[in-house]
């Protein structure tokens, strides 16, 4: 069971900045210009509040929408969570993995202890007291409208939805909501048995079950439960099979430990299942052919569900296998996964052959490098590629097949495409100093990159976070705004819109969300 975070006393309120900074990491394994004249940005900052002597750094967390902050404070033994500028009550310890925010909205929720006791807070309100939360089992909707959680009593497990406790069970485990918040499923253990308790209703019992999924799309059978169709793994004596729905699957001596995959829009299903010392992919019900290995979470549909693709091995060849067709024999599938273009109707993939790995674009590979990197795909409207590779100990840029300037590394997360896909860009490291390339030229020279490269405006203008000095600076067609003593951990430089940009930035220890605004020539 998790145990309190604690921290070491901290005094010197000055590494506030430095804590918080995030410079981009390199890659290691073309702007400049504006294309009409200097842009003006145009920031408003919304204060989030101020970071105290008491505050512990490390646990400074932004939410995944980009827009709130939290932390935890600590004052000798007792600990707190500061939310929305608002300071939480305190309590004897504050259960891993601290901070859990909603995927969207800003809401916050984590576990507390207080005495012998264990309790989740949601939004500032205590729930009730168990022995015990269990370690990780706090989930939130997708749409960030509920949230559950596990806890302890006598000895039996509870899951608490909507602050009411479900039936109590011997242990609970993977716990999960549907996408709008109307659905929940998690695993219980009766005994020695197992079921899948899906909207509070029990399935038969097993000797094993897997973590339940639930589709993104919402789809369902005719005359089904509303909110995303479920699916998991169940194991009854030797025999293995996935249930959807609450229609049992075929038999079969094992199931890939990714489990069940939805298509996008959730009206497909996959997995791959064991057939004495072969693995096939069963699609929809149908199984494909019979290979040495499929390659775990390797599973993955196009954006339109429309088609399907895999990593499998023969003998100790690897290859993509999409919509049933076998791709050319490699050493390695890179990073064991398939890329779609936005419309499916493109695939690309990095692939290993002996020491040197190239992308494959459409079943034909390009050229062969020392390493690619692990940021490579389609612009949005399918027609262009990119990534990143290393040749010696120089990392280059690859867009189209053309090669551009070497460099000491390449950032994390690019090269990126503009949404009209007519412009590209990368961040870059030489030396010590660090640039943004766009369209093959560069944007300045900085002593750090961070947040990410983003396209804004009409006339797709480069957009990121960088350091000047001990300063940071919101760049846009390489014009710099203010500056800040550095950029919240774990955020990034996102568009809000066509022309504006937001950043979550620290000056004089307060938070700001800075919001701005792109006016163009």
């Amino acid at each position: 069971m998790a145990g309190p975070i604690a921290d070491k006393p901290w005094t010197r309120i000055a590494a506030t900045a430095a804590a918080l900074l995030l410079v981009w990491p390199m890659a290691r394994g073309e702007n400049g210009s504006n294309p009409a004249g200097k842009v003006k940005p145009a920031p408003r900052e919304t204060s989030l509040g101020k970071l105290r002597g008491t505050t512990i750094i490390r646990s400074v967390a932004a939410s995944p929408c980009n827009r709130h902050v939290a932390w935890m404070g600590k004052h000798r033994k007792k600990l707190w969570i500061v939310a929305g500028g608002v300071r939480g009550k305190e309590y004897d310890g504050i259960l891993s993995p601290g901070i859990v925010f909603s995927p969207v909205g800003g809401r916050v929720a984590y576990g507390a202890i207080r005495g012998d006791k264990q309790l989740v807070v949601v939004d500032g309100t205590a729930g009730k007291e168990f022995e015990a939360i269990g370690q990780g089992s706090i989930v939130w909707s997708a749409s960030g409208k509920a949230v559950v959680y596990a806890g302890r009593r006598q000895n039996k497990w509870r899951v608490v939805a909507g602050g009411a406790e479900g039936k109590a069970y011997d242990s609970v485990t993977g716990l999960v909501m549907g996408p709008d918040g109307r659905r929940s499923a998690y695993v219980a253990a009766r005994g020695k048995k197992w079921l899948a308790v899906v909207d509070g209703q029990e399935s038969k019992e097993y000797d094993g079950v897997g973590r339940p999924v639930f589709s993104a799309g919402g789809k369902r059978p005719a005359g089904g439960v509303p909110g995303g169709r479920v699916a998991y793994s169940a194991q009854l004596g030797k025999g293995y099979m996935v249930v959807a729905d609450g229609a049992l699957g075929k038999l079969c001596d094992g199931i890939g430990r990714d489990g069940p995959v939805f298509s996008p829009d959730g009206r497909r299903l996959a997995y791959f299942a064991q057939r004495g010392d072969k693995q096939l992919v069963v699609v929809d019900g149908k199984e494909g052919k019979s290979y040495d290995a499929i390659m775990p979470w390797s599973i993955v549909f196009s954006p339109d569900g429309k088609r399907v693709s895999y990593v499998a091995a023969i003998g100790e060849k690897w290859l993509a296998v999409v919509d049933g067709a076998e791709g050319k024999q490699y050493d390695g599938i890179g990073g064991g996964r398939i890329v779609f273009s936005a419309d499916g109707k493109r695939v690309l993939y990095g692939a290993i052959l002996g020491k040197r790995q190239m992308v494959v674009v459409d079943g034909v590979a390009g050229k062969a490098y020392d390493a690619i990197g692990r940021t490579r795909g389609f612009s949005g409207d399918g027609k262009r590629v990119a990534y990143a590779a290393r040749r010696g100990k120089k990392w280059l840029a690859v867009v189209d097949g053309a090669e551009g300037k070497e460099y000491d590394g390449i950032g994390e997360g690019t090269p990126v495409f503009s949404p009209d896909g007519k412009r590209v860009a990368y961040a870059a490291q030489r030396g010590k100093k660090h640039v943004v390339v766009v369209d093959g030229a560069e944007v300045g020279e900085y002593d750090g990159i961070g947040g990410g490269v983003v396209f804004c405006g009409r006339g797709n203008r480069a957009a990121f976070i960088a350091a000047r000095g001990k300063k940071w600076v919101v760049v846009v067609d390489g014009v710099a705004g203010r500056e800040y003593d550095g950029f919240i951990r774990g955020s990034r430089l996102i568009r809000r819109g066509p022309a504006s940009l937001q950043a979550l930035m620290l000056r004089d220890l307060e938070i700001f969300r800075v919001e701005i605004s792109i006016t163009e020539p």
